[in-house]
């Protein structure tokens, strides 16, 4: 019997995911601790998509700084109190046959957020009397409903490079073999290489190559802090949907300079750098910009967005319109999406667990 595209393994510098069913960082506001830490809530939530049969599960947003978090409730990376936990987290999700990746992210403009849930004022930025802090970006131009930033200086880029660097080196100590560099979704590099919010006239504004100059920075520290058996990521947003802005001819520039710099694979999504832009939104409506960037670079891509069904995503990926699929909300109804989608396209597959064969279609 032909395996069906989905459950074929995909293998990047000795890392093979055991199918093509990847699990997108999905934020959950869940450290209580206000110190970045994550417990029970992670153990279960990431394990479950693993005991569901992913073959690569993706930590949520996890700031590089402090100050790199959304909010005063996601998870970092910038102490061993933070590996000791994620350990944790990634040794059960490795037990169950899964590999375990994380997004290091810094939030630039949008950072110092009110959680969406369980927090009394849930718009605009957290005071610093509440925990917050002063959100920083590449220009002094606020997202709609937040504090204008501060302007990062020169020094402060260089110091958040290192901070990536740092970040990885700890992801790695807590055993993650995939590490994802967020650029998208409106964050800080997404912020520096948008020219709608960046406007600086130096080194890091202007010209493409002076916007991606941050990214390409973090990409070759990452690299040369992690080695040659790590795999790299980067999220990309690779529109923001609006004349003047990020395109995904853009991205497919970048996407080759940061293959050459130590990435290996281009995660392809869109927007949340402005608001009030009209997205026609759809079943698979970011597979066309994974496509664009496919045919027009040579990094491997995943797609994201309303992948909802086994046959949709098997379809997605044995046409070629990327190599794998991120599932998000999906996997959030159905973390056992991967077990559901083998039976749905009768794929041969040894992970099924042994704690749940009574649960197993018979075939």
């Amino acid at each position: 019997m032909t395996q069906p595209a989905l459950f074929e393994p995909f293998t990047v510098r000795g890392v093979t995911m055991r199918n093509r069913i990847w699990v997108a960082p999905m934020c959950q506001y869940s450290c209580f601790d206000e110190d970045g830490i994550v417990g029970d809530w992670h153990f279960a939530h990431l394990g479950s998509f693993a005991i569901g049969g992913a073959g690569l599960v993706i930590a949520e947003a996890t700031g590089v700084t402090p100050e790199g978090r959304i909010t005063p409730r996601c998870p970092g990376m910038w102490n061993d109190d933070q590996v000791a936990a994620w350990k944790r987290v990634v040794d059960f999700i490795k037990s169950r046959g899964a590999v375990a990746g994380i997004q290091l992210a810094h939030a630039g403009r949008k950072g110092s957020d009110a959680p969406p849930f369980d927090y009394d004022d849930k718009s605009g930025n957290v005071p610093l009397s509440d925990g917050g802090w002063t959100p920083v970006g590449p220009s002094p131009i606020a997202y709609p409903g937040h504090t204008v930033p501060h302007e990062l200086t020169i020094d402060e880029i260089h110091e958040i490079v290192d901070a990536w660097a740092q970040a990885a080196r700890r992801a790695v100590s807590a055993g993650f073999q995939v590490l994802e560099i967020h650029a998208a979704h409106g964050y800080l590099l997404h912020e520096f290489l948008s020219p709608l919010s960046n406007e600086r006239v130096d080194d890091y504004g202007g010209p493409l190559e002076n916007r991606a100059r941050l990214l390409l920075e973090v990409t070759e520290a990452m690299r040369a802090a992690v080695g040659d058996e790590i795999v790299i990521f980067i999220r990309f947003s690779a529109t923001d949907w609006a004349d003047g802005g990020w395109n995904e001819q853009e991205t497919s520039i970048v996407a080759d300079w940061a293959l050459e710099r130590g990435a290996d694979v281009a995660d392809i999504s869109a927007g949340g750098n402005i608001s009030g832009v009209k997205i026609t939104v759809g079943p698979g409506y970011q597979v066309p910009l994974a496509m664009y960037v496919k045919e027009h670079s040579q990094i491997p891509v995943t797609t994201v967005g309303l992948i909802t069904d086994s046959h949709q995503a098997n379809d997605i990926v044995a046409t070629g319109k990327a190599d794998a699929v991120m599932i998000g909300r999906e996997m959030l109804r159905d973390p056992h999406f991967a077990l559901r989608a083998a039976t749905e396209l009768q794929a041969d597959i040894d992970y099924w667990p042994g704690q749940y064969q009574w649960a197993r279609p018979s075939r």
